[in-house]
């Protein structure tokens, strides 16, 4: 099973699953194209594409037909996903099998496999409602009344009248609920200090003064920086080609107050970008290579970010561009930034996606600690 990428214009305009033989996974294929029609970005109708190809894999291995998948079978496929190779180098330490020649090989971690899990919920889903599958979804689900009794839980919109229960599926992995790791200021130091390009000093500045996410980054256009209103404005856009698109659904403006990141951008915009290029695009590719002109791209940051921290020694699975980004929030809501404000700064469209940096220094916990113990050991 392979996943291929159709491209318009060079930017991903569909995703679509043949099998090994070249020929489409027709019911595959409409599913794709029924989340391209609701506007999906590029990077996510391919997550569902692997989510379908690890399904189809699974299939294929017992023999059977998707029409035949059934709960039971559902407790098989999460047998088959946690021995399922990863395929790419993970970034943070995971779980590894050992292969025959006795050296160990990355596994999909928890996450991938309840993603993988979640994604095969939603084909079935559709199907349903498609007409293609005439009966309950295979993926059962079930009440959690645990979750409900949750305080701090997101709530809908009507609260406890509303008929949006909590459920949970009843096939799935524990996930660990890990704390972002911001950088220490050292680290920063080191990082900044060992830049070389003035366009990889103004991305890495947006991503750490703003809390931009590498692909919000990646994506502004020359026209969504105003720099004497100190701000840059993240829109809700579709046309990088490498289909890099922001992920919130809301178009928000960052401001950006700390004069050192808009001096860093205007830099590399007055001196380093190329003065021939058309693209509308901020960060475009330099030198002299094939693909000179043409916008910075994800792979391209997150290697750049992975050779200065090796170089540096202090690389850790946690240290990705998105690092940068954790110590942005963190430091925001440790300055006093009250957790309203933090989620629409940061682009949050829960709560609950915010609420992770109050617990990596909550003064109320420490001041009750502190006064536990006696005020500090005076």
């Amino acid at each position: 099973m392979r996943v291929i990428r159709v491209r318009t214009d060079g930017v991903v305009r569909a995703v679509r699953l043949v099998d090994d033989a070249g020929e489409p996974v027709v019911v595959a294929d409409r599913f794709l194209a029924h989340l391209g029609e609701r506007g999906f970005s590029p990077n996510t109708l391919c997550a569902y594409g692997n989510d379908l190809r690890r399904f189809f894999n699974f299939l294929a291995s017992e023999d059977m037909g998707w029409l035949e998948f059934d709960p039971p079978a559902a407790l098989r496929l999460l047998s088959f996903l946690r021995k399922e190779p990863s395929g790419r180098s993970a970034q943070r330490l995971g779980l590894s099998a050992v292969a025959g020649g006795g050296r160990p090989v990355p596994v999909l971690s928890p996450a991938s496999v309840n993603r993988t899990l979640a994604g095969v919920s939603s084909f079935f889903e559709w199907a349903i409602a498609a007409g293609e599958y005439l009966s309950e979804s295979p993926m059962q689900t079930r009440p959690d009344p645990v979750l409900a009794r949750v305080s701090d839980r997101h709530q809908p919109f009507m609260g406890r009248a509303s008929r949006q229960q909590p459920v949970r599926r009843s096939v799935g992995v524990r996930v660990p609920l890990r704390l972002p790791r911001p950088m220490c200021q050292a680290d920063l130091d080191a990082f900044f200090g060992s830049l070389r390009k003035l366009r990889d000093t103004a991305v890495f500045l947006l991503m750490l003064d703003g809390g931009l996410r590498p692909g919000e980054a990646l994506s502004l256009h020359l026209e969504d920086v105003s720099y004497g209103q100190r701000r840059v404005i993240i829109r809700k856009r579709d046309d990088h080609p490498r289909g890099l698109r922001g992920k919130s659904r809301a178009e928000r403006i960052v401001d950006l107050h700390e004069p050192r990141t808009l001096e860093a951008v205007s830099r590399y915009v007055m001196r380093e970008r190329p003065s021939e290029a058309t693209s509308p695009f901020l960060f475009l590719v330099g030198g002299n290579h094939d693909s000179r002109l043409k916008p910075l791209s994800y792979d391209a940051v997150v290697r750049l970010f992975a050779r200065r921290m090796e170089a540096l020694g202090i690389r850790t699975p946690d240290t990705t561009p998105h690092a940068l980004r954790h110590t942005h929030a963190t430091a925001m809501w440790e300055g006093g930034m009250r957790q309203l404000t933090l989620q629409r700064r940061l682009g949050h469209a829960s709560p609950d996606s915010t609420k992770i940096y109050t617990r990596i220094s909550d003064e109320a916990v420490l001041a009750e600690y502190v006064q536990a113990i006696g005020g500090g050991g005076e």
